[in-house]
């Protein structure tokens, strides 16, 4: 294997834009691994680390552009690069569309604009947010490796300006009808959603779609808003916002569980809003029970989004839960556990989980931990759970394959699913594995086919256990709406076709695998 570089000169294109361009390069014949990265000091180390050879000295700067390719040959890799122009080409996009290339340039073609949406390498990333702010600009960022001293000082300011910021490391908005980042396809509707992570929104908002009702606004607030050291700004901007927007009559939160002092201050905002407030704070260890007319607490997203459709007026139906913390499988469920555990061999008894949604895994892990399982992730409920090493599971074990530590040089797993396919293979050569726990995640800007992508990689995985005289139950969720372009009916039939178990929602897979495995642990 050789690696062959490129620096592309004066050209900045956004990195969602670029993680697709770096998978499409990745499928070509002979290409073993691209990276298509702006030439920042740590994006540069970062492919350094990873095995790109001779990338920090090509002589970029920051304003440049670097494609890598780890390739087979160097001719292959050659005539791949010699073509960049080609891929880097975008849609023409609407008729109309008018490429700029500066903020002042934006709003000069388009002086109406109240939102700029900020996705730059981390170093550049607040700098960019405050001259949209300074230009009266709420700001959606979807940047991370923001310093949280810069987030303090960004939200700071849009609070005084009176603006928002969303972010960073903000994954998921839908103002106005309009999903930002990774948003699904839902309908208009009276529930405004606030949430501190992307696929948590993503996931209480097509549950409501699909339930009958629908989204006013969905804002994302950043992971950190809720700490104490930021405080909640943007959560209290949020709420405020939402209840005196005429089309929003319930309000949903979700977050892990916020800061101390910022708990209270969120309590005490809410205990004076006019319209109902459903909170979801994933990873508490019990609900809190509400302390006025305004609140209901719950403690997964099924049940938050449930409780928000109903305070709405909607009706959730059979599909749908009731506001219980827990929700138990339906009859067909039932039989299914029983048929997988008496499959397994054993010595069969441990959960893996793969997960593109950091939320979803970490609502994953409390329905284990409820259960009275251990489990560990890289992404804990509790830092005494934390697997020593992220790249090697031991025991019951949930990897966020969307945390730094694997995108670090590699597209995000929701938009390229290769670095989850050879996860599942390697919890599959474990043979105390019983249960392997994967989501799907659909809508804009991520992977075309994620099922299909991942497939293969389920096919291998039930079929390795089959050859130890063993075998593995995959049960799957998928986030998504009817609407999404990837097609929830389709995604689903390749999931199954693949010998997945699917379902409809991240707590019920989460509380199939934990059925099928209770007991196997004494």
């Amino acid at each position: 294997m050789l690696t062959e570089s490129i620096v592309l000169p004066n050209r900045y294109l956004d990195s969602v834009f670029l993680m697709r361009v770096a998978k499409r390069l990745a499928g070509e014949p002979g290409i073993i691994q691209a990276a298509v990265v702006m030439a920042t000091p740590k994006n540069l180390q970062v492919l350094a680390d990873a095995g790109y050879a001779g990338v920090d000295t090509l002589g970029a700067s920051v304003n440049d552009l670097v494609v890598s390719l780890q390739a087979e040959t160097r001719e292959g890799a050659r005539a791949v690069l010699d073509s960049m122009d080609d891929w880097l080409q975008r849609d023409s996009g609407p008729v109309g569309a008018t490429m700029v290339r500066t903020l002042d340039q934006a709003l000069n073609a388009q002086p109406a604009s109240n939102l700029a949406v900020v996705s730059v390498p981390g170093e550049f990333a607040a700098g960019e947010a405050r001259s949209a702010l300074e230009s009266g600009l709420n700001v959606f960022l979807f940047s991370d490796n923001v310093s949280i001293e810069d987030e303090l000082s960004l939200k700071e300011m849009a609070r005084e300006k009176g603006l928002i910021v969303m972010g960073p490391d903000c994954g998921t908005s839908i103002i106005g009808g309009a999903g930002i980042g990774f948003a699904n396809v839902v309908r208009r509707g009276p529930i405004g959603v606030i949430g501190a992570s992307g696929t948590g929104i993503q996931e209480v908002t097509t549950l409501v779609h699909r339930w009958g009702s629908g989204i006013s606004h969905a804002i994302g607030i950043g992971g950190r808003d809720l700490s104490d050291a930021i405080g909640g700004i943007s959560a209290l901007q949020a709420i405020d916002a939402l209840e005196a927007d005429p089309a929003t009559s319930v309000i949903v939160l979700l977050s892990k569980p916020p800061g101390k002092k910022t708990r209270s201050l969120i309590d005490e905002r809410i205990a004076q809003c006019s319209k109902p407030v459903v909170t979801c704070y994933l990873g508490i260890l019990e609900a809190q029970p509400a302390g006025n007319g305004s609140a209901t607490y719950t403690r997964n997203l099924d049940a938050a989004a449930s409780a928000a459709v109903k305070l709405a007026g909607g009706d959730t139906g059979a599909d749908g839960v009731e506001t219980q913390e827990t929700v138990s499988t339906d009859s067909a469920s039932v039989d299914s556990v029983s048929i997988e555990r008496a499959l397994l061999m054993p010595g069969q008894r441990y959960i893996r989980g793969v997960f593109a949604g950091g939320t979803l895994c970490y609502q994953a892990q409390q329905i284990i931990r409820d259960a009275g399982l251990t489990v560990r992730s890289n992404e804990p409920l509790e830092k005494g759970m934390k697997l020593e090493d992220s790249r090697r599971s031991t025991g019951h074990a949930l990897v966020d394959m969307g945390a730094d530590e694997f995108t670090r040089g590699y597209p995000h797993p929701m938009v390229d699913s290769s670095q989850r396919a050879e996860r599942i293979i390697a919890e599959a050569n474990d043979r105390q594995v019983a249960v392997l726990l994967l989501d799907i995640i659909l809508g804009y800007s991520a992977s075309a086919d994620p099922a299909g992508e991942l497939a293969p990689a389920i096919r291998q995985a039930k079929r390795l256990a089959e050859q130890r005289g063993g075998h593995l139950t995959v049960a799957a969720s998928i986030c998504g709406s009817p609407g999404d372009p990837q097609g929830l009916e389709t995604q689903t039939e390749r999931l199954r076709d693949a010998g997945a178990i699917v379902f409809s929602t991240g707590l019920k897979a989460a509380q199939f695998a934990t059925a099928v495995v209770s007991g196997r642990d004494a």
